[in-house]
């Protein structure tokens, strides 16, 4: 029998330990347990998260494939991989922004370096980012603007020390079950309590001591009352804004009233004035995507923050606490070169950027000067025939992004290259697949939301015909720049090594973080700059009792912001609102927890509302339309959904054909959980065109 090994969970981004065996035979996982010595999680692990490891579904790539007129076949890794080479080379000869590339909070920390170094290094497009940009880059972007660096000042340590625990716009019972536990376990001490914001009841609004429930992508909103009441009252922590903290005047000056941004947001004065009590207590606020996916995202996130510093909810016990969804996020947003080269630094940090140069031996005038314009942006790049060529990695854009009807058609007007573990919807656009190993099969490091860096190992061996993320990517790499990796198979730990050594210096510092370390310890939390040392709460030296942030004064900097409506209103063609969230039995989207993507995709809708199109119903199955798509949908009574508007889960690959694709100005970050929809006759159901516009009309606006 083989014998358990260390690892951790990659379903999610809590980075629970767990210890995993492989089978005595063939290929694969068998068993998986938490690990009782892992420093973040101590032994617990939730149900998913064993279950997708040891026997997840989807359908497995098990070799390389290339599309033969309109069918994929079988193939050669020599083969496929002579065919990337040779179309990326050619694609980029003239210009390296002709080739876009999409990575993912799924890859390993190893992986995702990797992949980054081809995109800026190796090629030096514009054109690369991930799908973490989809779910976190408004909490990111706001961070930044606020401390002057990016991710949490919290811990997992405050969560018990916390008072009120204030969750706002996500649900993370369903999320990330066993943060959601240390959040239940504090907040039903007798001097605790558990608020939540969410338009719709959710598994955590269940068990609140309070809701509220603003109307859908009102956030920002919301959010200006609760500190405008929190001014107006006089609740402030005039110390800690003084000594710690620029802008505050100019905020002040620029909030609404409280009772007309209430209004605005669809709840009463008395309402936020409970929101505003919340904060008298130590309050960790937790957000995530119900706030990120909107175009006020950045706002809205920065806004939450200012509620804390206002406060003075800054330390051990209290603090703003963005809950990540990917397990790797934190990871590819440190390590990637996506939205900063490595180590946080900036695209025009001159220094910076000649380090990055002499460490990769690329010429430095190679390196993009900016982060490029994120997926939305990148596909509307290919739709104006700028770019030719789009490789994905561990990510399903036709699924994943708004609109994604429109991006399965851009996406068949470009050489597609999808590599991934199991079959998607992106697989079947692709001109060439390559399989790529899967947990359990792959080594390397991961970075959980609260900022540990642990491992991530491989019990089994994989077939012939799969390869890891790590050694696909630098085979690739290297035909297009020779010598830019070492020969595959390559050495995570020589990676790693890379990597971290880049990071010396900067805020996001893992230069003290070794796999020798990590085999000891488990997980250490960066900042790390040595291998005695590592991070704890976040810009708080607890010896001194003072505060320092890595911004041009040190101090943490209020911001300005201004609430201009719903970038999709309802109206009389489109009278409901469509929001999205996470259903607790899903993964992403779908391919690794689902067997078939035939199923019709559940609608959840308040039964008044439900009775007023009773007429478009057959059986409980209607049309739900938007103004880019058609769907059909199982309806699902629900009265903890408001009366104007209908809940649908992110994890199926319909959804997103009917979601909008405007983004959030600051982050690019598209705006998932609002758009205008109808329900409609299957009879008589537009057509509705790639312009938004339909042929006929729906029998819900008669």
């Amino acid at each position: 029998m083989t014998q358990w090994k260390p690892t951790t969970c990659m379903r999610c981004a809590v980075g629970c330990g767990q210890q995993q065996r492989g089978v005595d035979e063939g290929y694969g996982v068998d068993k998986v347990r938490g690990d009782y010595d892992h420093p973040a999680t101590g032994g617990l692990a939730c149900e998913r998260g064993i279950r997708e490891t040891e026997n997840p579904d989807g359908e497995w790539l098990t070799e390389p494939l290339v599309r033969r007129g309109d069918t994929l076949r079988p193939a050669s890794w020599e083969t496929a991989l002579g065919i990337v080479a040779a179309e990326f080379i050619g694609t980029v000869a003239d210009d390296p922004d002709s080739l876009a590339i999409l990575g993912s909070g799924q890859q390993t920390n190893e992986a995702a370096y990797a992949l980054g170094k081809v995109a800026r290094g190796g090629i030096g497009t514009t054109y690369y980012d991930a799908n973490t940009t989809l779910c976190m880059a408004s909490a990111v972007t706001a961070y930044y603007d606020v401390f002057g660096s990016d991710a949490p000042p919290c811990t997992y340590d405050d969560i018990p020390e916390a008072e009120t625990h204030l969750v706002w716009g996500a649900n993370p019972a369903a999320a990330h079950p066993v943060l959601y536990r240390w959040i239940l376990d504090s907040a039903v001490e007798s001097d605790s309590r558990l608020v939540v914001v969410d338009p719709v009841e959710s598994e955590t609004a269940e068990d609140a001591d309070t809701l509220v429930q603003p109307d859908p992508g009102t956030d920002l909103a919301l959010s200006r009352a609760v500190l405008a009441r929190l001014v107006e009252t006089d609740r402030i922590d005039h110390e800690f804004v003084d000594a710690y903290t620029d802008g505050f005047e100019a905020l002040v000056d620029s909030l609404p009233p409280v009772d007309d941004a209430a209004a605005t947001a669809g709840v009463s004065p008395e309402t936020v004035e409970d929101l505003a009590a919340a904060f008298e207590s130590p309050t960790l606020l937790y957000w995530g995507m119900g706030v990120n996916q909107s175009t006020h995202g950045t706002d809205a996130a920065r806004t939450l923050i200012d509620c804390c510093l206002a406060t003075g909810n800054m330390g051990p016990g209290t603090g703003p606490f963005s809950l990540t969804g990917q397990a790797n996020s934190m990871g590819v947003r440190v390590c990637s070169s996506k939205g900063t080269l490595p180590g946080q630094r900036a695209f025009d940090d001159a220094a910076a950027r000649a380090e990055v140069a002499e460490t990769w031996e690329v010429p430095l005038s190679r390196l993009p000067e900016t982060t490029g314009p994120g997926p939305v942006g990148i596909v509307d790049q290919i739709n104006r025939g700028h770019i030719d060529a789009v490789w994905t990695v561990a990510t399903n854009p036709v699924a994943g992004m708004p609109d994604a009807t429109t991006v399965a058609r851009a996406l068949d007007d470009v050489f597609l290259v999808v590599q991934d573990a199991f079959r998607s919807e992106t697989v079947e656009h692709a001109d060439v697949v390559l399989p790529a190993a899967t947990w359990g099969e792959t080594e390397g490091t991961t970075t959980n939301m609260e900022r540990r860096v642990s491992r991530v190992t491989a019990v089994s061996d994989v077939t012939d015909g799969v390869r890891p993320d790590l050694d696909i990517i630098a085979a690739v790499g290297n035909r297009i720049e020779s010598g830019l990796f070492d020969d595959p198979p390559l050495s995570p730990e020589s990676v790693f090594d890379e990597f971290a050594s880049l990071t010396a210096g900067t805020v996001a510092d893992l230069s003290g973080i070794t796999y020798d370390r990590l085999d000891r310890e488990l997980a250490v939390r960066w900042p790390a700059p040595d291998e005695s040392s590592e991070g704890g709460y976040r810009y708080y030296d607890g010896a001194n009792e003072s505060w320092s942030f890595p911004t041009e004064t040190g101090n943490a900097q209020f911001a300005t912001a201004s609430f201009d409506g719903v970038p999709e209103p309802t109206d009389a063609a489109y009278p409901l609102t469509l929001t999205t969230g996470r259903r607790p039995d899903a993964y992403n989207t779908g391919v690794r927890s689902r067997e078939a993507t035939s199923e019709v995709p559940t609608a959840r809708i308040h039964p008044e509302t439900a009775g007023q199109f009773v007429h478009l119903l057959d059986r409980g199955r209607t049309i739900l339309e938007s103004r880019r798509a058609s769907v059909p949908v199982d309806l699902a009574p629900d009265d903890g959904v408001p009366t104007d508007a209908i809940w649908m889960d992110v994890h199926h690959p319909a959804v997103n054909e009917l979601t909008l694709p405007m983004v959030d100005p600051d982050s690019s970050e598209p705006n998932y959980k609002q758009c205008a929809v109808r329900l409609a006759s299957p009879d008589t159901s537009s057509t509705v065109t790639r312009s938004g516009l339909s042929h006929t009309r729906s029998s819900s606006t008669d």
